[in-house]
């Protein structure tokens, strides 16, 4: 196996030693690498012996003495040093399976690699996996471990994945527990499928991973109106996503008790569906899973708070437009009125946007895409500009989901769209109309405050 060399940082060991970019290293010590992490463990030490093949074939074998943990200055063409894990199942709520086509290949990738894990806080479900890579992973301490049980019962867990492993594979747990190795999970609750009695079963075999299993969220199935011929998943109602909290809750007593920690936590969605207020911070044990949806919203509302008693002055009155999803347009609103509450005479509003594009269950901010956006705003009077949270773009580009360019909506709405960064203090600034650069998102955020102040 050999790796790409893409790139060598000026002045680093590798430049001394005359590596270039489009060599390959073939080895160390012999050893052959299979990714990032056998590099890093590999090139730790003090002295190593480095193989490296150069374009035309020929071999170089180098002997390296530098200080522990000095970096050797080789970024390779893939981040991992391999590729991506796909994954191996058909599960019956993969949000993938309901997308619709025609949108970029790269958003049908359905990954399922424990390296993306342990770098990006990606789940995983354990069944492309052997004992050599748990093993690995406890060698290398790769944790904590995020993993997507959704159900502890081995026949339940075959049938909701569609993979003859998905039970056995439920072993690994018991090797990440007697290794100590921290873990994350995370169950996608789907009605009449994994929920009630299942659910009871699945928190109370888990319940014996405490304290080394550090948090565990349940979600709801998200369902697009794109599930022709895909297996009959229905909505929560407000009174089962009740009972979906009351369940987490009566664990994370018995958890908080006996482990000081609040362990299973029901989304923000099960809590704003049953219309139940979100817990207080201090639940959330320092918001483990905000990413999963869970304590997102106590998170911006506690932020927006501090942000407020800290400002002063209020900027310039503007009329603004801050555009959401259907989930979060409540808690905006009320993040709004504290502000107006302190500093009146601003006109902002707040929308939710109805999500045609996927289909009226799908609520969440991030999945707005730009031609949803134009038709709820269309006929509206933005004001001066209409504001956006990064999330609802693609990481690191100024495309919705739709691939619809943000330039696109801010044309056909005749008003800039600024992109705001997370976090309630910038988006406090802003209803307060302090607009800075350091509180927008992405390139094009500049262009458009430009546009905005003339």
């Amino acid at each position: 196996m050999k790796h790409l060399i893409a790139r060598i940082d000026p002045g680093s060991i590798a430049e001394e030693l005359e590596i270039e970019a489009g060599d390959f290293v073939l080895s160390v010590d012999g050893q052959e690498i299979e990714d990032v992490f056998d590099w890093r463990a590999l090139t730790q030490d003090e002295e190593l012996v480095l193989l490296v093949e150069k374009p035309d074939g020929e071999e170089w074998e180098l002997e390296i003495e530098k200080d522990p943990y000095e970096d050797l200055g080789i970024v390779f063409a893939s981040d991992l040093m391999s590729d991506y894990r796909r994954c191996s199942n058909a599960c019956i709520f993969c949000f993938i399976d309901q997308m619709p086509r025609g949108l970029r290949e790269t958003l049908y990738f359905k990954d399922d690699d424990s390296r993306l894990s342990f770098l990006q806080g990606n789940y995983i479900t354990l069944t492309n996996m052997r004992e050599r890579d748990v093993e690995r992973i406890i060698r290398y301490r790769m944790e904590p471990m995020n993993i997507s049980v959704h159900t502890t019962e081995p026949e339940l867990r075959v049938r909701m994945l569609k993979n003859r492993f998905a039970g056995d594979c439920l072993r690994y747990l018991d090797m990440f527990y007697e290794a100590g190795l921290h873990m994350n999970m995370q169950i996608v609750l789907c009605k009449g499928v994994n929920d009630g009695e299942h659910l009871e079963r699945t928190l109370s075999d888990l319940y014996r991973y405490l304290p080394v299993l550090q948090s565990l969220s349940v979600v709801p199935v998200g369902l697009t109106k794109y599930r022709e011929g895909l297996y009959p998943l229905e909505p929560f109602t407000p009174e089962e996503c009740r009972e979906v909290v009351e369940t987490a809750e009566k664990w994370q007593q018995k958890a908080f008790s006996e482990f000081g920690l609040h362990f299973v936590h029901a989304s923000d969605e099960f809590y704003l569906k049953a219309g139940i207020e979100v817990p207080e911070e201090e639940r959330y044990d320092g918001y483990l899973q905000i990413e999963n949806g869970v304590g997102m919203v106590r998170c911006l509302y506690e932020e927006a708070k501090t942000a407020l008693r800290k400002l002063k002055n209020d900027g310039e009155k503007r009329s603004l437009t801050f555009a959401t999803g259907l989930l979060s347009a409540p808690i905006l609103e009320k993040i709004r009125m504290l502000c107006e509450e302190k500093f009146p005479g601003h006109k902002n509003r707040i929308i939710g946007i109805r999500n045609d594009f996927f289909g009226p269950e799908i609520t969440v901010a991030g999945l707005v895409t730009g031609r949803d956006l134009i038709t709820a705003l269309k006929g509206e009077k933005p004001g001066d500009a209409v504001v956006i949270p990064g999330c609802m773009l693609r990481s690191g580009e100024d495309v919705f989901l739709d691939d619809v360019h943000i330039s696109e909506v801010a044309e056909a709405l005749g008003v800039p769209v600024l992109v705001l960064k997370s976090g309630g203090d910038a988006l406090v600034r802003i209803l307060c109309g302090i607009i800075r650069e350091e509180d927008l998102d992405s390139s094009h955020g500049e262009y458009e405050l430009k546009k905005l102040n003339g």
